[in-house]
Formats: structure tokens, sequence, C-alpha cells
């Protein structure tokens, strides 16, 4: 364990953010420990506990917020000490040196350095991308991202290329008077180990599916109108695995949709090139894919479709619930390219329980015979609402690592598939300061992917757990709201979840 006291509340996420990047392997544990007589009985409880923690801690760092200067002290196992000077009205400023010396610091201390140095909190493209639309060059790009967060090269060069990949197809987006549509399905064949997404066991809620069909129907009839004047630009439909639901429930959810927004010619088929760019359906599990499945969204010209295996080894497959096998994969892939679908993602995973750098590179090897169009290859994060993590003690004995090894390697071997990096993302829990990434042959990039992550847009989330970004204000604000994440309070409380997206459109002016 790993605790860090601080004299006061500031900074803490930033804080724990660089700690964790440098020490993946241990639990962190971040507080203020400033007593005051106000204090709650419970504040007090919960400081004498982290006094507890301190004494058991294998390392303890403290942090001391001073009037114009912050001290760092590294009291255990050895002591460690630095201070910088500060100047507490420019906020922005006093972050980066504080990350930069807290950096140093942890560097020294642990040996080790991280390809993107300091940038934890955000996500790297963003840098890059606000600088190149201000017109500044590449070189002071570079300069102002190595001397600023300590980023190395290679990790610059890539968060500089994708910065202008994004900036190439976002060109296409009209902010103002665009938006994009998510609707989320919220159930699979069974669960993942590491999963947070809202999903439900398809064979629990079999008997359910079409109402909850009919509760977002609501959304999505409320939303066509209330968006009418408007353009949409890309369409998602996501998860949970959307192919949990029969042929007939998908034909109509697509019906629905394409009627309510218009985007049918007379063959009910989807129509590109205007305002709308993409309608992707996430197929997901290879366990739910079937000739007839793929006859609806092939039917309806869906234009882009994900097959996920995250792994192509079969035992881990199976140790995190997945209950499919590698030639299911293969087969669902072959069927789909054999039926016409000619843009297809698949998504990985590195970092699962029991895999090591061997079997990420047979999996890619695996990937690169079906030749996919886009690959999406994730760092494992065990977020709170994953039994890995909320059962954690029936999983100690399992062994999870990733390395830039493994990183550099899908990097190379997605290059070598001829797919350029397009998005970029991190996110919290992530071990160590690794990164995601979307790659995609010439033209078959995902918009939608990238909008979600750049938030310059405004997308209308429907479903149980989805989450609404509402953008504003030229692009300057934005603001959520989120349906509930329980199926039966969805069902009950649909209108509810309509009215509060009703609210906050017509606070915010659209």
């Amino acid at each position: 364990m790993i605790t860090v006291a601080l004299n006061e509340a500031n900074f803490e996420y930033d804080i724990h953010s660089l700690v964790k990047a440098f020490y993946p392997e241990y639990e962190v544990l971040v507080r203020a420990v400033c007593e005051t007589e106000e204090e709650s009985e419970r504040q007090k409880w919960k400081l004498e506990e982290f006094h507890k923690q301190v004494l058991q801690a294998d390392i303890h760092l403290e942090v001391e917020y001073k009037k114009d200067a912050i001290a760092f002290s590294f009291l255990k196992p050895v002591i460690l000490k630095g201070e910088i000077s500060i100047d507490p009205s420019d906020r922005k400023e006093t972050k980066n040196r504080l990350k930069q010396k807290l950096y140093e610091m942890l560097a020294e201390f642990s040996g080790r350095t991280l390809p993107w140095g300091t940038l934890t909190g955000i996500r790297p493209t963003k840098i890059p991308m606000a600088m190149l639309e201000e017109g500044q060059p590449e070189d002071e790009i570079r300069t102002y991202m190595r001397e600023t967060y300590f980023a190395t090269d290679e990790k610059i060069d890539l968060s500089i290329q994708v910065a202008k990949r994004e900036m190439e197809l976002l060109s296409r987006i009209d902010y103002e008077n665009g938006y994009s549509l998510y609707i989320g399905i919220p159930f699979c064949p069974t669960t993942c180990l590491y999963c947070s997404f809202t999903s439900y066991p398809i064979s629990v809620w079999k008997k359910r599916v079409d109402e909850y069909l009919d509760a977002l129907c609501r959304e999505i009839v409320y939303t066509a109108k209330r968006f009418r004047g408007k353009y949409l630009n890309a369409v998602y439909i996501g998860g949970g695995t959307p192919t949990s639901l029969e042929p007939e429930q998908l034909e109509r959810l697509i019906t629905v949709i394409g009627e309510s927004f218009g985007l049918f010619d007379g063959q009910k088929r989807i129509v590109y090139g205007g305002h709308l760019l993409e309608f992707t359906v996430e197929a997901g599990r290879p366990d739910s894919i079937t000739a007839e499945k793929l006859e609806v969204l092939r039917r309806h010209n869906i234009s882009r479709i994900s097959i996920n295996p995250q792994t192509m080894k079969e035992e881990t497959l199976q140790l995190i619930g997945r209950r499919h096998t590698v030639e299911q994969t293969r087969e669902s892939f072959a069927l789909a390219r054999d039926m016409g679908f000619d843009n297809i993602n698949m998504d990985l995973i590195v970092g699962l329980p029991e895999e090591n750098l061997d079997d990420v590179r047979r999996t890619m090897a695996a990937v690169a015979d079906l030749a996919p169009d886009n690959v999406t290859v994730h760092s494992l994060a065990v977020k709170r609402a994953a039994r890995l993590r909320m059962e954690r003690e029936n999983y100690t004995h399992l062994h999870m690592v990733n390395t830039w090894e493994t990183i550099d390697l899908t990097a190379r071997c997605c290059r070598d598939m001829g797919l350029s990096p397009y998005y970029l993302y991190r996110q919290k829990n992530m071990a160590g300061n690794f990164e995601n990434v979307g790659y995609a042959a010439p033209g078959k990039a995902g918009v939608y992917n990238i909008l979600i992550m750049e938030e310059k847009q405004t997308i209308m989330a429907l479903g149980a757990g989805a989450t609404t970004k509402v953008v504003y204000d030229h692009g300057n604000r934005i603001e959520r709201v989120g349906n509930v994440k329980d199926l039966a309070n969805y069902l009950a409380r649909v209108d509810e979840m309509i009215e509060k997206k009703e609210e906050l459109l017509a606070r915010v002016g659209l």
C-alpha cells in the first residue's frame, strides 16, 4: 500500500493518478489530514483509520501546501525531500509544476520513467489538437509537450498523428447544427469478469426484451421529434451486446430508428453521403452472431459492425467468462465478410488475466489472418463495478500484467496490417500509464469513436445506463444527463428519463 498525506484538499486526483501510474500494483490512498474542530465523528474516525494505514504502508509521501510553495517528502522507506515555488493565483501552472516535481521525485525514487510523462487525467490528443487549431507549428507542439509533460518523442508523435487525423475526419461535422445518437442494448450472453458496463444476462431477461424495446422506442421517437431540423451525423448501437436481440427484434429497432430520423430510402436501406456519415452496430460477442441477424443488418445497409474477441486464446476466453471459442470468432468474421460487410472492427484487450507477451503475439497473428478494417486495442482497466474488483478476494491468484513492450507489439502488428492510429484515449483504473488506441484502414475510421472522445458535439444517449452529453455555448460547455442503470427501474421510469433530457435541452437553449 502507498499512502499520501496532504495538509489541505488540493490536486488529490492528479497526485493519486501519477503515483498509481508509477506503482500500478499498489493500492494508493490520498487524504487531506488537516484536522478541524468542525469535523464530524465519522471524519475523525476516517482520519484515525488513515493514520493506521500510514503505519502499515510500504511507501508514505507527504505534500505540504505553503503560501507560495509546495514541499514534498518521501518518508518511507527512505527520506527524499523537494520543494517548488508557485503562484497560487495560476492554478493550471501550479498543477503542472506540482506534477513535474512529483514526477521527478517518483522517477528518482522508483528508478523508472513513464512514456506519457505527467499526462494522467487528460486525453493525450487534446493538447496537440488545440495547438494545431491555433496554427502552431509541430516543432513547437513537440517542445511544449516534452518540456511541460515530460512525454517521450514516440508518444508525442503518436498524439500529433492522431490529432491530425481526427481533425481531418471531424472537418465534415457541423458541431452547431449536428448531433449523434447512441442506442444502448444492455443484454449479453454472459457478463465478462472485467466488465463494468450496464449489462444483464439475456437468458434471464429474454421475456422482457420486447418491453425494453417499447421503452427504448419511446426515447427514439422523442429524440427524433426534438431534434427535427438538426443533422444526425452518426448512429452507434452498443451495449451490452446488441446482437443478443433476436433477428425480428433487431429488425424492429433499426426500422424505428430509420423511419423516425428519416434515414431510409424507399427500400428501407440507410442512406449515407449527406449528413449521416456512419451507422455502427456492435455485434460484439461471436456467440451472439447468426446469419439471420447479419442479414437484418446487411439488408438495412448498416455501414460498420464490430466483432470483438478480446483475445484469441481459448483458455483466457473461458477464464474471463466469454463462453465462446476462437473458432466461433473466425466463423462469425468469415460469415460477415461473405455477406458483404466491408468495415469490420475487432476489439482486443491486453493485460488480461494469465496472458503474457507471447499470448498477445499469437492473438495479433490470428487477427491479422482475418484482416479486419479496424482494430481497437484496449489496455485492461478494472473499474469498481467489475466482478474482478467487487469480488477481488476470489481472484487474488490471477496474474495480470501489461507492459510497454506489449503496447509496442500491438502497434507494430496493426501497422503491418495496413492500419493507422486514428483515435486515442486513456481511462481511470488502467494499470500503469497505458493507452487505448483505435487503428483503421484508409477510409474506415469510426467517426463516432472520435466524437465520443473529443466531446465537441451533442450525443443523445438512449437506453438503460446511457449518458447523454449536451454540448452548447459554441462548444465551450458540456452537461450530462444519465438514464438509470437498473433495467426494471428504466422500464418503469422511461418517461422520467425523457423529461430529464427535455429539461436540460430547454435550459441550455437547444
